[in-house]
């Protein structure tokens, strides 16, 4: 059970299979808008079938301890994006990447920064105990440096040639933010 830190509701909860349609719909509906920040994607990753059998996969990982896959959620509780704790990593290390997107039509609004702090403090560093979480951007992606830079992720690198994104391989600023309880 998630519990509230920072007073403030949560903008996630663990992604279903009830949420495959609206998935479906938010990456048909936002192809062209993501497609700069992500892998080429075939089209079944644009089906209902293709989203179906991704969410099963996370829930499948999740159930294993490696994954945290969620939903991100507007004021109104609707389903506007998704955000993962991935590569969850035990032992000494206590660690994961994140990773998330909102839709073009949620951008914005503070959607992706209460997401993000929601994920990092409730669930990575509350719930699960991790001490660090890591996150990557596109050098260019100004956007979602900002948010990872209000929820206090602080960068410190450059992987060059890190992720093979719209068919290249591009450099990517890396940002982490440690478990302040630790401190």
């Amino acid at each position: 059970m998630t519990r509230q830190v920072d007073g403030a509701p949560p903008r996630t909860r663990l992604v279903s299979l009830a949420d495959v349609p609206v998935l479906a719909e938010l990456v048909r509906a936002n192809r062209t808008f993501m497609a700069p920040y992500e892998p080429p994607r075939s089209e079944e990753y644009f089906t209902e079938a293709g989203q179906r059998a991704l969410v099963r996969g996370l829930l499948t990982q999740y159930a294993q301890d490696r994954t945290v896959p969620h939903v991100v959620l507007d004021e109104d509780g609707a389903v506007v994006g998704r955000i993962t704790l991935n590569e969850v990593v035990r032992g000494p290390f206590q660690s994961c990447n994140l990773g998330y997107w909102v839709a073009e039509q949620a951008g914005g609004r503070g959607l992706a920064t209460a997401a993000v702090r929601h994920m990092t403090q409730q669930v990575a560093f509350a719930d699960l105990g991790l001490h660090r979480v890591q996150a990557g951007t596109l050098v260019d992606n100004l956007r979602s440096q900002r948010v990872l830079e209000k929820n206090g992720f602080v960068r410190f690198g450059l992987a060059q040639r890190y992720l093979r994104i719209a068919g290249q391989w591009r450099d990517h600023v890396l940002f982490q933010l440690l478990n302040p309880v630790e401190d």
